[in-house]
């Protein structure tokens, strides 16, 4: 008798309930808690972002929990949720500031998702050791990056959420360590829950942070329905009606699958230096280097044009509008590229309203353009080229090969530090930076990742 065929889904659960925090490369590992640091920080900020107060006031109202059998939410000291809830809105605040870290190339932002299922789980059924909970997250974005990579067409769903359920499944499967059938189940209630539309990226609507809380909370429930005995399809990826032929056009999984052990995709993840989609990075990067080393500035300054793949084009540059919410903002070049040609930078504290509908900005935005440079790679980010054309006729160009907070170019310590700090200080939590670096550098000698969790939500 023919053995049967391994499905993609049991490939997956397989690299990760055999997954142990020690077998994991040095590179992965420090990759593995940098990102979370960056994750957490992030999150943290995300307490104060847009919406995030109406949501916390709509969470509430799905169920209350006590501080013994709740779960933490970063930056709000005094809320304590059931699991599934807290996994929404913890994902929720670290996606909301497009300030979460991204996988290029699988144009997904993976521990948006996983780290918040994770840290959901961990409170309510924990206590849960700091390598467990590490081996888990390293497993879930293996996951995560796996589908995004697995797919040669361009983006057609919200991949971060459509993506972002199967590997927190798999993540709570290898916290748990539930037996394979049963993670199977999981990863068919997965496939249930799983959506995101990328017309809220269209229309820049906080809808995509939702998303990306809904695809937290669905993990945990799917897991819980899974361990309560029901079942759920087992070809959830690879199946006539699986993830892939449904969400992505054009697939090849086999790269994937063959690279699970080898390749650990955490330590292909990039920083996001600036509060903004990653997209527009290496058009604020260049601004930033023609104002350094090509004199531009508001006085000389007369048209700037960005030319990069169309993937650039097709997330970062529409148009500038009189009413753009802060979300629409935070995905818009031209105006990101105003901001840093009037102030050098951009952050967190930039997308008020005040400065969302300044008329010399808008001014300012309308003559800079993003041009499709015809990339035949569907999900490329570079190379780009920024040029700017002075008032008196001359121009100057920059090219973009790599961006920053890539692999390629990498924050420096010094650089994640401050980006955490600035984080934290905005969610109100700057004095336990010291603190939760420790704890995060620490944490495969923890007992209960509980305590880190705690501590990032400013819980005494």
């Amino acid at each position: 008798m023919t053995p049967p065929v391994l499905n993609a889904a049991e490939a997956f659960i397989d690299h990760a309930l055999g997954l142990e925090w020690a077998a994991v490369p040095p590179v992965a590992q420090h990759a593995a808690k940098t990102f979370l640091h960056d994750s957490l920080c992030v999150g943290v900020a995300g307490a104060n972002a847009p919406y995030a107060d109406t949501l916390r006031q709509v969470v509430g109202g799905w169920g209350a929990a006590g501080a013994a059998d709740g779960c933490s939410v970063l930056g709000r000291p005094e809320l304590c949720l059931p699991g599934p809830a807290a996994a929404f809105l913890n994902a929720y605040q670290i996606h909301s500031q497009e300030f979460d870290c991204v996988h290029e190339p699988a144009v997904v932002h993976p521990l948006a998702t996983v780290a918040a299922a994770l840290m959901a789980e961990s409170e309510r059924s924990g206590p849960h050791g700091g390598a467990d909970f590490l081996a888990a997250l390293v497993a879930g974005v293996d996951v995560v990056v796996g589908l995004g990579l697995a797919a040669t067409s361009p983006l057609k769903f919200f991949r971060p959420a459509t993506a972002g359920i199967f590997g927190s499944v798999v993540a709570l499967a290898r916290l748990r360590r539930v037996p394979r059938a049963v993670a199977l189940d999981a990863l068919g209630f997965a496939l249930a829950f799983a959506s995101g539309t990328m017309q809220a990226h269209v229309e820049g609507k906080a809808t995509l942070a939702i998303q990306v809380g809904n695809a937290a909370r669905g993990a945990v429930a799917a897991l819980d329905l899974a361990m309560a005995g029901l079942p759920g399809p087992h070809r959830s990826i690879d199946g006539p009606f699986g993830y892939l032929p449904l969400f992505e056009t054009e697939t090849d999984l086999a790269p994937v699958l063959a690279g699970l052990g080898k390749v650990y995709r955490i330590a292909e993840v990039s920083w996001k230096p600036f509060p903004t989609g990653r997209a527009a990075h290496g058009g604020i990067v260049a601004i930033q280097a023609l104002m350094r080393d090509h004199g531009l500035s508001l006085e000389a300054f007369d048209s700037l044009e960005y030319r990069a793949p169309p993937l650039i084009k097709r997330l970062v540059g529409r148009p500038v509008l009189p009413d753009m919410t802060t979300a629409y903002a935070r995905l818009c070049l031209p105006w990101l590229g105003a901001v840093v040609l009037t102030k050098g930078d951009i952050g967190l504290a930039d997308f008020t309203d005040a400065a969302l509908t300044d008329q010399r900005t808008l001014e300012i935005a309308q003559r800079v353009a993003v041009i499709d440079d015809g990339n035949p790679d569907p999900a490329a980010f570079g190379p780009a080229r920024a040029i700017v054309r002075f008032k008196d006729g001359a121009t100057a160009e920059v090219a973009v090969t790599a961006q920053l907070g890539s692999p390629l170019w990498p924050l420096t310590p010094a650089q994640h530090a401050e980006k955490a700090r600035r984080c934290l200080a905005f969610g109100g939590l700057e004095p336990i930076h010291q603190a939760l670096s420790a704890a995060v550098e620490d944490l495969e000698r923890s007992r209960d990742v509980g305590a880190m969790i705690k501590l990032a939500a400013g819980r005494p």
